[in-house]
C-alpha cells in the first residue's frame, strides 16, 4: 500500500481516498475496541464480538416510557416552522418530507440528556478507551411510502475526507423510536467490514454536504469493492423493538432501502468521536463542513 498525502499538511494520511483514478481495498491500521470489560457497561464477550463484526445489539436500551417521551420530541420537532425552515434539517430528495434533523442535542434539552445519559455514553467511552465528545447527532425520519434509501458507505470515509477526523477511533449509536421491521428500511450492515478501508474515487465538490446529506455519490463505494466485502462478510438487516439500539463502528460498510411501507421508521443517531482523535482539517476536500454536521466543539460530553 502506497500512502498519499492528504490535505492535512501535519501528517501522511493512512487512510487516501478521492485522490485516485481507481478505487483500492485498504487495510485497517487502527484498532476497534480501545477500553476493557471493566471500564463500562459491556461484558467481555459482548466486547470481543464488536471487535470481531464491529457492531453491538442492545435489546431494550431505552423503557417504553422513555421511548414515547422521545417520541413526542421528535413530534414536536416536525411540527416547530422555526426548526423546519433551519439549514439543520434535511428533506427528502424530490419532496418535502423531513429526511433528517442535525444537531438535535443543541436544538432540543430532551435529547441532550439522552446524549449524556451513561447508558449511552458509557458505552462509547469503553468502546474508545477515552472520553469522548459528540462529532454529529441527528434524527432519522424514514416516513412510510416515502422515506428513501441510504446508499452503502462507511461513515468513516466522509468524516476523514470532508471533516479531517484523522483516525478510526469514533463509534455511532442508532435508537430505534419505532419497530424495526425487515420491510421498512432496516439499517444493514457487512460484519467484519470494518477491518478494510474501501478509498474511493472521484474529487469533492465544494459545499459537497448540500447535495450529499440527500442523496450521497461522492465518497460511495464501488460496486466492486461492494461485491468483495459482501461476499466475504455477508449482509446482517438489524430489527428490533422501539428502544432497542445498535452501535457500531465509524468504518463499517452499511446502508438501508427505501422505505415503501405504511410503516415509519424513526431513530435518534449519535457519533461520538474520541477526544484522542479530534478533527483536524480535511483530506480530501477543500473547506470543512458546517460545524452542525461535523463538530469543532471538542467538550467531553457526560461530565
Amino acid at each position: 500500500m502506497t500512502l498519499t498525502e492528504g490535505l492535512n499538511p501535519t501528517q501522511r494520511d493512512p487512510y487516501p481516498t478521492r485522490s485516485a483514478k481507481e478505487p483500492a481495498l485498504l487495510y485497517r491500521q487502527d484498532p476497534v475496541v480501545y477500553g476493557g470489560p471493566d471500564d463500562g457497561p459491556i461484558d467481555a464477550e459482548t466486547l470481543n464480538a464488536y471487535g470481531e463484526n464491529g457492531f453491538l445489539s442492545v435489546d431494550r436500551l431505552l423503557e417504553p416510557d422513555e421511548v414515547e417521551l422521545y417520541r413526542g420530541e421528535l413530534r414536536r420537532l416536525s411540527e416547530d416552522q422555526k426548526i423546519l425552515s433551519d439549514e439543520r434539517t434535511i428533506t427528502e430528495p424530490g419532496s418535502n418530507e423531513i429526511r433528517s434533523i442535525f444537531e438535535v442535542h443543541k436544538i432540543s434539552q430532551v435529547f441532550a440528556e439522552l446524549v449524556s445519559n451513561p447508558r449511552v455514553v458509557g458505552r462509547a467511552r469503553q468502546i474508545l478507551g477515552s472520553d469522548v465528545y459528540v462529532h454529529q447527532s441527528r434524527v432519522n425520519f424514514k416516513p412510510g411510502f416515502n422515506g428513501k434509501d441510504f446508499y452503502w458507505h462507511s461513515d468513516f470515509e466522509t468524516w476523514h475526507a470532508e471533516d479531517g477526523m484523522p483516525r478510526m477511533r469514533a463509534v455511532s449509536i442508532s435508537i430505534a423510536l419505532t419497530e424495526n421491521f425487515l420491510h421498512n428500511g432496516a439499517l444493514m450492515i457487512m460484519p467484519g467490514s470494518h477491518k478494510s478501508f474501501v478509498s474511493c474515487v472521484g474529487q469533492t465538490p465544494d459545499d459537497h454536504y448540500k447535495a450529499s446529506l440527500q442523496q450521497q455519490e461522492i465518497g460511495t463505494p464501488d460496486p466492486s469493492s461492494l461485491s468483495v466485502l459482501a461476499d466475504k462478510h455477508g449482509i446482517e438487516v438489524f430489527t428490533g423493538a422501539a428502544g432497542s439500539a445498535t452501535m457500531f463502528d465509524c468504518n463499517c460498510m452499511h446502508g438501508s432501502n427505501s422505505n415503501i411501507t405504511p410503516f415509519p421508521r424513526s431513530n435518534i443517531f449519535v457519533v461520538f468521536n474520541s477526544v484522542e482523535n479530534t478533527c483536524v482539517e480535511p483530506y480530501a476536500a477543500s473547506s470543512r463542513r458546517p460545524d452542525f454536521i461535523a463538530a469543532r466543539d471538542f467538550t467531553p460530553v457526560g461530565g
